[in-house]
């Protein structure tokens, strides 16, 4: 069954501390989207320099909590559960700038479908992104949009339930009926939200005409790290390997493209790109054996070392 997506009533949502200085930008963005917005909500852990003063002045509500209170699940929970009786509850990250004043517009019309519980759009690089993170949003979110249910878990294995919460949106009352976001995972709430609604019976909108500029340029040693968390990620969440298969093929798939591309654009970048798969691997493979490493190395080479200063899920 189709509604009218015009209807709906959107709520936007941010995470912030210390948006930088593209922020003005980021909201300049916002203001000029061709939707009208519910409510648009920032919750801000602790942030010194002008990104509360930034969000108040462009009509934001802000929400305040300590740099020590932030968790990537609880906190979006509690941006959701502050966007009241809204339909969509559009999340978007504070280095994410909306490429077109229809982004936000273009994302939630996926919604007209009733069994679409979840959108996400298309990441693109920013004009100075270097070659590697170009290749990186080229590859995972391609030109073609895209309409994901449980059935095509035999298609596209793990990656059905790719998403990014960079830039997404969630019916309210579907997020509401799988559980929302976990409190008491690294990373990957979006994921799990995404498997959660596919095994409930919805759909995964990829919506590639709703733009945003996201990339970022990572160091050896920042790449290690994140797919140190990844792993941990895997790690406690194994379930979703029983449900969707393991990610192998992609990963391969995912190099052999990196290689290629850097062939063709920048040779020089081969062997940032060779070194860096090897730091994934050697993070990844640290990240799903976590629990047997001390927890002094854990915090010291994860990612999110805010995550280990609470009690973890066995």
């Amino acid at each position: 069954m189709k509604v009218n997506p015009k209807l709906l009533s959107v709520s936007l949502l941010i995470p912030t501390l210390n948006a930088g200085k593209e922020w003005l930008n980021i909201l300049k963005r916002v203001d000029r989207q061709s939707i009208q917005f519910k409510s648009k909500i920032i919750i801000d852990s602790g942030s010194v320099d002008s990104t509360v003063r930034l969000a108040e002045t462009f009509g934001f509500d802000v929400i305040s909590i300590e740099k020590s209170e932030f968790n990537h699940g609880k906190t979006r929970q509690q941006l959701v559960d502050s966007a009241g009786d809204a339909d969509i509850c559009v999340f978007l990250t504070q280095d994410a700038m909306l490429a077109s004043d229809h982004s936000v517009e273009n994302l939630v019309k996926a919604f007209a479908d009733e069994q679409v519980g979840l959108a996400y759009g298309r990441q693109l690089p920013f004009k100075n992104a270097k070659p590697l993170e170009t290749h990186a949003r080229l590859f995972n979110y391609p030109a073609e949009s895209q309409l994901r249910s449980l059935e095509d878990r035999d298609k596209f294995g793990f990656k059905t339930i790719f998403c990014s919460n960079s830039f997404a949106a969630y019916r309210k009352s579907v997020f509401e009926s799988v559980g929302g976001f976990p409190f008491d995972s690294i990373m990957g709430e979006d994921t799990i939200v995404a498997a959660k609604m596919l095994s409930a019976g919805y759909k995964i909108a990829y919506m590639a005409d709703a733009t945003v500029h996201h990339s970022h340029t990572y160091s050896i040693k920042e790449e290690f790290k994140r797919y140190f968390d990844t792993g941990v990620f895997h790690a406690q969440n194994r379930w979703l390997f029983v449900g969707f298969g393991k990610p192998r093929g992609e990963g391969l798939k995912f190099v052999r493209s990196e290689l290629n591309y850097a062939a063709k654009n920048d040779f020089k970048s081969i062997f940032k790109s060779i070194i860096s798969t090897g730091a994934k691997w050697l993070g990844y493979k640290s990240g799903k054996n976590y629990r047997r490493l001390p927890p002094s190395i854990v915090k010291k080479i994860s990612m999110h070392r805010f995550y280990w200063n609470h009690p973890q899920p066995i």
